[in-house]
């Protein structure tokens, strides 16, 4: 739904920031969000696809368990890195010309998911 809100294709999006609270929930989400087939999303992290210099960086903020998964937070933390990689102000973990980034959250055990697509004006 926001790919069709936003008008863009999971190869439209540059970064993404996705809930992560456990391994397999990143392997899941890159999956689920379209950026790799179903099924190749741990073939897709081994082939470092999703690193900065990747096809589609993810969690270039370190996902949640880097920041020890701060429950009520995550979202805002979430937005935060996204906006820092548009305006180009992530110093070190920068992905190259980032315009357009996705934050997907998940809350309740999968029980509500939010997808935001930002982009760079």
């Amino acid at each position: 739904m926001a790919y069709k809100q936003a008008k863009l294709e999971p190869k439209d999006i540059d970064l993404a920031e996705v809930h992560d609270c456990f391994t397999i929930a990143e392997i899941l989400a890159i999956e689920d969000l379209g950026f790799v087939k179903k099924g190749d999303g741990g073939k897709a992290i081994n082939n470092k696809i999703t690193t900065i210099d990747g096809q589609i960086p993810i969690n270039t903020s370190g996902g949640l368990k880097a920041k020890g998964h701060p429950v009520g937070a995550t979202g805002v933390a979430q937005i935060a890195e996204i906006v820092e990689q548009l305006r180009g102000d992530a110093g070190k973990r920068q992905v190259k010309n980032a315009k357009i980034g996705l934050a997907h959250n998940i809350g309740g055990s999968g029980a509500s998911c939010t997808v935001h697509i930002l982009e760079a004006m």
